[in-house]
C-alpha cells in the first residue's frame, strides 16, 4: 500500500480513537469505548506497516502526531465545545512548521 495512504489511515484511526476516548466518558459508554480500541488498533497497525516499508520513523511520527494534534484540537473546538484561541492556533502552526522542517531536512 502507498506510504501516504498508510499514514492517512494511521492518522484517521488515531484521531477517531482520541475523540471517541473523550466521548466514552471514562469507558462508561460501550460504543465509543469499542471505537477507541479499534481506532488505536488501526492506527498502530497502519503505522507499523508504514515503518516496515522503510518510511523514516522520525518523519512518520512527527507527521502522525502533528496532524493528529491539530485535527483533535479543531474537532474538539468545533464539535465538543472545547476552547481554542489565537495562542493555541499559533502553537499548532509552530508544530506543523516543525514537521515541515523535519521533512525538508530529510530530503536534503
Amino acid at each position: 500500500m502507498h506510504p501516504l495512504i498508510l499514514l492517512a489511515v494511521a492518522i484517521v484511526g488515531e484521531v477517531t480513537a482520541t475523540i471517541s476516548l473523550k466521548i466514552s466518558d471514562g469507558f462508561t459508554k460501550l460504543f465509543p469505548s469499542v471505537v477507541v480500541i479499534v481506532g488505536y488498533g488501526v492506527a498502530f497497525t497502519a503505522l507499523a506497516r508504514l515503518l516496515k516499508q522503510g518510511f523514516p520513523v522520525g518523519v512518520a511520527y512527527a507527521i502522525w502526531a502533528a496532524v493528529g494534534v491539530a485535527a483533535v484540537a479543531v474537532i474538539g473546538a468545533l464539535f465538543l465545545h472545547e476552547p481554542f484561541n489565537l495562542t493555541m492556533g499559533l502553537g499548532l502552526t509552530m508544530v506543523i512548521g516543525g514537521v515541515l522542517l523535519l521533512e525538508l531536512g530529510r530530503t536534503h
